[in-house]
């Protein structure tokens, strides 16, 4: 079968034929139905190296941390699927045994610096490939949904979803204002999730004139980028500041308008992974605020989200590539060409 690779450290994927994979015991094997490309893709390829300090990640390996597929056959000890139906995967593998694995975190496993891979399409083979195999307690059904616009939901709708979980308490009240920094995949999502989960008053802003306009679309009060922004963005508040900051960025330059705009009490969540740092001052911070990180999310948090998705509450934006076109994906991604997620449709 044809899958994309990473075959080296800081080396543009390539499309190779390799052998087809067979399900092990607890695991199925999905004919896969679309898979997402995915910013942290090109932090793999052109960013990271032994060096950056994560472990499971080294190539070569099939790419695709967002997948979506039908069931082809189940490995051994594997009971309740039947083949043909669609179900979205849960891309972290943790060591399945401790605390935070028990519970569906294994997107924080505590022994993931022991482990070999830290996930589908991250270090271990991904979704990136004509087939894929998946442990089978990762898989979440999608009934007659879309699989392969649901694809993107595995982090682009996943990882948006937990971190606004995480901030509802201060959300859920009267008057509350959110902020979302950064208006692509991730952002666009959040603007959804944000209107179908709160009351509250949703502030967008990013650089781009055409995703602030999607963004308005969808119920989002924006603001655009340049001197006085988050001047602006206070006084949509009354002067107060936001309640909530979602920084899709995760630049120095974001993370600071989220100290900026933020409220007393307020959170910000810092989602993107540009590498961006913190300067942080007594009196110039507003008191009790508190700012965070958050990964990806739990097994539990992607069925909320494919229920929200098949109700119609969010909806990915979606370019479909066949897996011939999968590198060219890959070079507008790089490039910042694509206006909506690049899913590859191997079966197209």
């Amino acid at each position: 079968m044809r899958a994309v690779r990473l075959t080296a450290w800081k080396t543009f994927p390539t499309l190779e034929e390799v052998e087809r994979p067979e399900p092990g015991p607890g695991e199925v094997l999905l004919k896969v139905a679309g898979s997402g490309a995915c910013h942290s893709d090109v932090s793999l390829f052109h960013d990271f190296d032994e060096s950056t300090g994560v472990s499971g990640l080294t190539p070569p390996y099939t790419l695709g941390h967002e997948t979506s597929g039908w069931v082809e056959a189940v490995g051994a000890g594997v009971t309740g699927f039947t083949p043909g139906d669609a179900y979205l995967v849960y891309g972290p593998t943790g060591c399945g045994h401790c605390r935070a694995c028990v519970q569906g975190a294994e997107t924080y496993c505590e022994n993931a610096a022991t482990l070999p891979y830290q996930g589908i399409g991250l270090g271990r083979d991904g979704g990136m490939a004509e087939y894929v195999t998946v442990p089978a307690a990762h898989l979440v059904p999608l009934g007659d949904a879309d699989p392969v616009a649901a694809a993107p939901l595995a982090d682009a709708a996943l990882t948006p979803y937990h971190a606004i979980r995480l901030a509802l308490p201060q959300l859920n009240k009267g008057g509350a204002f959110a902020l979302v920094i950064g208006l692509g995949g991730l952002g666009q999502i959040a603007v959804q999730i944000l209107r179908a989960l709160t009351g509250a008053t949703i502030i967008a802003t990013d650089t781009k004139e055409d995703a602030m306009t999607l963004a308005a679309e969808r119920g989002a009060v924006t603001v655009a980028g340049g001197e006085g922004q988050a001047a602006r963005i206070r006084e949509l508040t009354g002067g107060r500041g936001v309640d909530a900051v979602f920084d899709f960025v995760g630049a120095t330059p974001t993370i600071a308008l989220a100290q900026q705009s933020v409220a007393v009490g307020g959170r910000i969540q810092v989602v993107g992974i540009a590498g961006g740092t913190v300067s942080w001052n007594f009196f110039t911070t507003p008191y009790e605020s508190v700012i965070t990180n958050s990964y990806w999310g739990t097994v539990a948090d992607l069925h909320d989200v494919v229920e929200m998705y098949r109700a119609g509450q969010i909806t990915p934006d979606v370019q479909r590539f066949s897996l011939d076109d999968a590198l060219e994906a890959y070079h507008l991604l790089q490039d910042g060409k694509l206006s909506a997620r690049a899913v590859i449709v191997p079966h197209a």
